[in-house]
């Protein structure tokens, strides 16, 4: 799958918004500027792999690109939450 949102500064937009959704719909709120930028980017990262796997071959624009970090972002907060022993960060609500 390919994520087509355009350069750095369109990553980053993806990354905020489905960061700061994803924290909301985890109702873990946000996480800051920085952090929803983060865990959105890792999640586009994350979604996209899962994504691949599923629809090989297959490409989404913009707002496909935010639900895809949106799904990888809030895998990734629910990951987190299930690891014995973590502290309170990323992904604690």
């Amino acid at each position: 799958m390919t994520l087509e949102p355009g350069g750095i500064l369109m990553w980053l937009i993806v990354g905020l918004i489905a960061g700061w959704l994803a924290g909301q719909f985890m109702k873990s709120g946000g996480y800051g500027l920085v952090g929803d930028i983060v865990l959105g980017i890792v999640g586009a990262v994350l979604g996209g792999l899962l994504f691949g796997f599923l629809m090989p071959g297959s490409s989404v624009g913009f707002v496909g690109s935010i639900v895809v970090a949106f799904i990888g972002a809030v895998l990734l907060i629910a990951i987190l939450r299930a690891l014995p022993g973590r502290s309170r960060g990323i992904g604690s609500g």
